[in-house]
């Protein structure tokens, strides 16, 4: 019962979005209200499988017999995996058609969903690390599916599906954090990849009847294979230094080793991307004046919230014997992430008003503000679950508004041929700042500990959630100075809606 109350609001939102779309479908054209619902629901298994294992890690490392850091892996396996298919998802959507990276991104996760859930059966945490590799093959779904809603969806709702499917990615990252506690409880820890295999199979079946475009955005060109590779060795290299850091010792050569590695291959990977005439990372998306202060804001935002949303199932599991924490178990830590995954879908139709009438900057600002706010409000005042509830509703409302806005910032800045790549870096920032965000509350939250392998201190989570606040705020203030070298200009919504169909 839980879990269907967790999940109901979602299911609901994507039943209204088809309701408006087959409402709004002109005579002679196929209404776009399922296809914007096929999308969101592809969009939403992705998103939940990114992190359904984070508040049962504990229980996987018991039950596949490995240290808890070894156990999150299952989380980082997925994100460096994701971090690299969706650069590439997005040009191969732009060259050969988004419907058709869709589907083989949710035949990914399916098969990724399987293998793991057979090999937590099994014991096998090798081939769990496997399954989540291929599950976080099926990233590029994200870019993919921005790109397809520009090709079918109406330009007078263009702006409202892009905001859903921007938000979808923190409301279902939070939503697998909520169900995962119950079944686990209840079934098993390999339940939590049974349920994503359903949701993929769900999106493939809606893909397969939604009446969807399949024509490129760009029939010619190539994959840049070369920059696929050092894209990989500079996320792999990065990620595995900050996740290994406080393990390795972070003046060991190795880690030494890895951040060198990190400078070396991201070198070569720019002077490669200059030089290749079809770049997997057009250099001009990333850092051009564009799109530069959306990107960084983007991975300011993206460290603070899943610095967040690891440390939140941390804390409220901590044994109360150690004078902080709750000691709640899987399912009750499912109740305590629930506000933050209902307030993020609330304030997707409010961050659709708040931007035709202010603008998205000041949108994503608005809620990098109020992410400040409410993580600093969780380092300061924790001492009972009914403000740590409170805290975590403000910063779903948060994150919310700040992630439905960017993919109107992005989708707005660029042309349509142009839009899988652009979504897919934006999406590549998001997620390699989740990486960074869980790696870095880790280690602040372990450095605490007086020795190697004990129970942090209360001081260390504190830390870590003002940290995670200031870098909010950081975010918040790369809008504002773009704001004020260029300031806002109102447009109407009819305006800007003709402008989006124009590109």
């Amino acid at each position: 019962m839980w879990v269907l109350a967790s999940v109901t609001p979602a299911v609901m939102c994507v039943v209204r979005t088809l309701r408006r779309g087959s409402a709004s479908g002109d005579s002679g054209r196929p209404a776009a209200g399922s296809g914007a619902a096929v999308l969101l629901l592809a969009a939403f298994g992705v998103a939940i499988a990114q992190t359904i294992v984070v508040a049962a890690l504990a229980v996987f490392a018991r039950e596949l017999d490995v240290t808890t850091t070894s156990a999150t892996w299952l989380l980082t396996a997925f994100m460096l995996a994701s971090a690299v298919a969706t650069p590439v998802a997005g040009r191969l959507g732009d060259l050969f058609g988004h419907r058709r990276v869709i589907v083989t991104g949710l035949a990914l996760l399916l098969t990724g969903s399987v293998v793991a859930a057979l090999s937590t059966h099994l014991d096998s945490f090798p081939g769990a690390v496997a399954g989540r590799v291929l599950q976080g093959l099926a990233g590029g779904v994200f870019p993919c599916a921005f790109g397809l809603a520009r090709q079918s969806v109406p330009a007078e709702r263009l702006e409202g599906v892009v905001a859903a499917l921007s938000v979808t990615f923190g409301v279902g990252g939070a939503l697998g954090m909520v169900v995962a506690g119950p079944l686990v409880d209840v079934t098993g820890p390999a339940t939590l990849f049974w349920l994503i295999a359903a949701l993929a199979l769900l999106a493939l079946a809606g893909m397969v009847r939604a009446t969807l475009p399949s024509a490129p955005c760009s029939p010619t060109g190539r994959v840049d294979l070369a920059g696929a590779a050092l894209l990989a060795g500079v996320l792999v290299a990065i990620l595995l230094a900050v996740s290994q850091g406080r393990a390795w010792g972070w003046s060991s050569p190795w880690i030494i080793g890895l951040f060198a590695a990190t400078v070396a291959l991201s070198a070569a990977f720019g002077i490669t991307e200059r030089h290749v005439a079809v770049p997997l990372v057009d250099l001009r998306l990333l850092i051009g004046p564009r799109l530069l202060i959306t990107n960084i804001a983007t991975l300011v935002v993206s460290v603070g919230m899943f610095a967040a949303v690891t440390l939140l199932p941390l804390f409220v599991q901590t044994s109360t014997a150690l004078g902080y924490g709750f000691g709640y178990s899987p399912a009750r830590t499912g109740l305590v992430m629930a506000p933050i995954a209902v307030c993020m879908l609330l304030a997707t139709p409010l961050a659709a008003r708040v931007s035709s009438a202010l603008g998205a900057r000041a949108t994503f600002g608005a809620g990098a503000v109020l992410a400040a706010i409410a993580l600093t409000g969780l380092g300061l005042l924790h001492e009972h679950i009914a403000a740590v509830l409170f805290w975590c509703a403000g910063l779903g409302l948060a994150y919310g508004l700040a992630f439905a806005s960017l993919g109107s910032l992005v989708v707005g800045a660029v042309w349509r041929g142009q839009t899988g790549a652009a979504t897919g870096i934006n999406t590549i920032l998001r997620t390699v700042g989740g990486a960074l965000g869980a790696a870095l509350a880790t280690v602040i939250v372990t450095s605490s500990a007086t020795t190697l392998g004990q129970p942090p201190t209360e001081s260390g989570y504190t830390t870590a959630f003002v940290v995670a606040g200031a870098i909010a705020l950081c975010a918040a203030g790369v809008t504002a100075t773009r704001s004020i070298v260029n300031p806002r200009r109102r447009v109407d919504a009819p305006s800007r809606a003709k402008r989006l169909k124009d590109r």
